[in-house]
C-alpha cells in the first residue's frame, strides 16, 4: 500500500503552531530510534517524507504530514518526539512532555496513537507509562513492534505474546518490519477503519 500523495505540512512547538484540525490524526510515539520516521516513510511509500536519522532524538518538535491514500480520504500523519535516551539537554526532554500532551489531549480529530516497541528491546518504562496515560485519558492506542526482521522467524510471535501479556493487551502487538514490509496492511486497515468515523 502508497499513498497517491503525501508531503510535509508543517512542524510546531507549541499548540498555537498546531495547523487546523482537517483531516483524522493519527500520531506515532516511541523511544528515540525505535523507527517512527522510517516506519512513515515506508506506510507511505515515500523514502525521505519524514527525516529519519541513526542520531537519537533528532525529531524535536510535532511535525505533520498529510497524507492521501490510494483509496478514501487525506488523513494526517504525526511524529512524535521521541523519548528514552536522547543526546540533547534535560531541559529540553523536560519541555516536550507538555507539548505532546497539549497536543494528545486538545486535538478532537486524533483516532489513535501507534505507540512503537523495538521488537528486540521489548516494552520498557517508559513505554508502560506512556501507554498508562494514554488509557487514563481514554486515547485509543496500538502496539506496533518495530524491527521484528531483526529477530529470529521462531522468536517474533513468542515475543509478541510476551509484551501482550507484559502490558495486559486484548491482542498482540502488531509485529512490523521497514525491510520485509510485514504488518503494514494491518496498521492500514486499522487507519482506513477509524479514518472513516
Amino acid at each position: 500500500m502508497k499513498a497517491q500523495k503525501a508531503h510535509f505540512i508543517t512542524s510546531a512547538v507549541n499548540s498555537e503552531g498546531f495547523p487546523s484540525e482537517s483531516y483524522a490524526e493519527f500520531a506515532f510515539a516511541g523511544r528515540s530510534n525505535v523507527g517512527k520516521s522510517t516506519l512513515i516513510n515506508t506506510l507511505v511509500g515515500v523514502p525521505k517524507l519524514a527525516r529519519a536519522s541513526n542520531t537519537p532524538g533528532r525529531t524535536r518538535l510535532l511535525n505533520w504530514f498529510e497524507i492521501t491514500p490510494q483509496k478514501g480520504s487525506p488523513v494526517n500523519f504525526v511524529d512524535l518526539p521521541g523519548f528514552g535516551y536522547a543526546r540533547v539537554p534535560r531541559e529540553m526532554r523536560d519541555a516536550w512532555r507538555p507539548m505532546v500532551e497539549a497536543y494528545l489531549t486538545q486535538r478532537k480529530t486524533l483516532r489513535m496513537v501507534f505507540v512503537l516497541i523495538d521488537a528486540r528491546r521489548g516494552a520498557q518504562k517508559e513505554e508502560e507509562e506512556l501507554l498508562d496515560w494514554l488509557e487514563e485519558v481514554e486515547i485509543p492506542a496500538c502496539i506496533v513492534m518495530t524491527k521484528s526482521d531483526k529477530l529470529g522467524k521462531s522468536k517474533r510471535k513468542p515475543r509478541a505474546v510476551e509484551i501482550q501479556r507484559q502490558l495486559g493487551l486484548a491482542q498482540p502487538p502488531i509485529l512490523s518490519s521497514s525491510e520485509s514490509k510485514d504488518g503494514l496492511s494491518d496498521m492500514w486497515r486499522i487507519i482506513f477503519s477509524l479514518a472513516s468515523e
